[in-house]
Parts: C-alpha cells; sequence; structure tokens
C-alpha cells in the first residue's frame, strides 16, 4: 500500500494523533506539528469536525468542551502547509460529512474512527474521493470489520476509483489495559482481510507500539501531545510525549533491522561460525590400508574441514588406499 508517495510495503508508518489535544489552540496545534517532525514521525493526524454534526447538544458538558476544540478550515489548511513543509504526510479524521468533503483537496489518506466504521454515509462520502483509507476496527469483531471493508470495496468499484486501504487493529478504551490490548488479533487481520493492517494504540507507553510491528502492523498511531499533564483531558494521558514518542521512532526502526528481510536463509554473519561449528567424517579410530571402511569406523567432529554429515555412503563399504589415524578426515580421494 502506498499513502501519498511513502511505500508501506518498505517502512512502518508512524503516525502522530494530534487529535484534539491541541484543544484548539492554534498554536499548540503547529508546534505539535513541529515537535513530530522533530522526532521522525511520518505523518501527523487531526480530527476535523463541526459539533453540531458530531454529538448531540443535549450533552452541554461534551458539547461545549469539542466547541472549543473546534478550528476554522483556513487553520487546518495552514497546519497542512506547515505538516508538507516538514515532509510529513497529513492525515485526518473527518467526523461529519461536511468536513469530509472539506479535507478531500488536503489529506494523504482519510481515517475513518472506530466509532464510525458502520457510519456508512460518512464512509461513502470518503469512498467517491478515491483518496487511500485508515479504517479503525474498535467496537466491531471480525465480521463487522469485513463488513465495512466489503462496502468501501463495492463503492470504490461503482465509482471507479483506486483503492487503497489500511484496517488498524484498535480497542476503543482510555486507556487500554495490557490484559484488553489484544495485540495477537493484528495476524488474524492480516490473515482473514488480506489488506494492509495496523495498530491504532491506547495503551499506556510505547511497549505494545513495538510489539504490534513485530507481528506485522505496518502503520503505527499514536496519540501526541507536549505534556502528558497538559491538562485533564483523557487523551494527553495515554499519548507520547516528544521524548516518548522519539524513542518509539527509534525502536520501530531497530524491530525492522531485527526482522531483516524473512527469508530463510544463511547471513553473511555465519560464514566463519559455518566452518567451526559444522563437522566433518573422520576415522574413529586409526584405519590400516585396504581395510573396508564400516558405518562403525566414523565418528564425526569439528570443523568442517572433509565431507559432511550425510554423506557416509561415499565410503562405506570402500577400500582404504592409505591408512588413516584417528580423527583424520576421509575423503573420496582416500577409498577405491
Amino acid at each position: 500500500m502506498n499513502i501519498g508517495g511513502f511505500d508501506l510495503t518498505q517502512k512502518v508508518l508512524i503516525v502522530a494523533e494530534i487529535g484534539n489535544n491541541h484543544e484548539g489552540d492554534f498554536a499548540t496545534a503547529k508546534k505539535l506539528v513541529r515537535e513530530g517532525a522533530a522526532c521522525g514521525v511520518g505523518a501527523v493526524k487531526f480530527q476535523v469536525f463541526r459539533t453540531k454534526y458530531f454529538v448531540t447538544v443535549a450533552d452541554q458538558a461534551r458539547y461545549e468542551r469539542l466547541s472549543s476544540f473546534e478550528m476554522s478550515h483556513k487553520q487546518f489548511e495552514e497546519l497542512h502547509r506547515l505538516a508538507k513543509s516538514h515532509g510529513l504526510l497529513f492525515i485526518a479524521t473527518p467526523l461529519d460529512l461536511e468536513s469530509a468533503a472539506f479535507l478531500e483537496r488536503l489529506v494523504d489518506a482519510y481515517k475513518i474512527a472506530s466509532g464510525d466504521n458502520n457510519f456508512f454515509p460518512l464512509i461513502e462520502r470518503i469512498c467517491r474521493t478515491g483518496r487511500p483509507i485508515i479504517l479503525s476496527s474498535g467496537l466491531t469483531d471480525l465480521q463487522g470489520i469485513g463488513k465495512s471493508k466489503v462496502f468501501i470495496e463495492d463503492r470504490w468499484r461503482t465509482f471507479g476509483v483506486q483503492q487503497h486501504l489500511a484496517v488498524l487493529h484498535c480497542v476503543s478504551s482510555y486507556p487500554v489495559s495490557p490484559e484488553q490490548a489484544n495485540l495477537g488479533a493484528i495476524p488474524t487481520l492480516i490473515r482473514e482481510l488480506e489488506c494492509t493492517v495496523g495498530y491504532s494504540d491506547h495503551t499506556l507507553g510505547i511497549q505494545a507500539c513495538v510489539i504490534a510491528v513485530a507481528l506485522g502492523a505496518r502503520i503505527i498511531e499514536k496519540h501526541f501531545t507536549l505534556d502528558k499533564n497538559y491538562s485533564d483531558f483523557r487523551d494527553h494521558r495515554l499519548s507520547a510525549d516528544p521524548a516518548e514518542m522519539a524513542k518509539l521512532v527509534r525502536q520501530i526502526a531497530d524491530v525492522g533491522v531485527l526482522l531483516g528481510s524473512g527469508e530463510k536463509v544463511v547471513q553473511v554473519a555465519e560464514a566463519e561460525s559455518a566452518h567451526r561449528a559444522r563437522r566433518s567424517i573422520v576415522a574413529g579410530a586409526d584405519l590400516p590400508a585396504r581395510h573396508t571402511v564400516r558405518l562403525e569406523d566414523l565418528t564425526w567432529i569439528r570443523p568442517a574441514v572433509g565431507l559432511p554429515p550425510g554423506e557416509e555412503a561415499r565410503v562405506v563399504g570402500k577400500r582404504l588406499k592409505r591408512a588413516l589415524a584417528f580423527g583424520e578426515p576421509i575423503l573420496p580421494a582416500d577409498v577405491e
């Protein structure tokens, strides 16, 4: 899968999920983009919404708080330019149809939140754009996320647009306990959905993200904050701060090095060990010339300087041309 020129088959995409951790402060939003770039992430992500199309006004406290987090289209356009100036992909989660339409000319990919992975009118609007889609799988099971995947692919075919889909394993709890993280679902999603799979993390710390990469995740989305104690807004506590995000980037790079190509081949570093650790077929006793070699006349010792184990038939049953001392390799040239 490719997102904005980023090849996920070659490198894991690390997304700094800024979300609403700016809390409506534009200067903080810009600083989060710059800090994310300094950490080495590949993308930043925001949530874009109009509160009146997102939550009910009847929930007054939540409505007022989310309203205070809203930023204007002009501000998101500037954040997009800032991200691009730092070489970052710009990803966003629209939480209403109006925001989805606005983002079409800005995003490298749309992210569909777990709460909206069955909000089919929004998903259809996003599909019309032909942009890559990152679909979060929280709040549903394999059957449910499979239904959403089929819907997306059907709409893409109908609209005649490109098809680039990634599904993120996600547990929609804040924070997620280790017992509930269920990272073993990542290989299941890879096997059953046959598409790019990643991980949207809500655990404390970064260990789960590193493990997810080892299990096959090609996208890692981690909430990002300037300070875990920035405010009482819940997302800060489960977010990575700049020091932790930079550490995550380094550790994921290390995982890639450690995993290697995935092909089981003899490594260059093994060459010297192979000579010293492999065995040769040798005389198991002093053997006279003209002696007919029996299997019980043989033993196998290191290093590998003669015939390897498994080649005994090349000397057994044959007569020696010369006497051999105990431990001396028996070679085809030594027998008639």
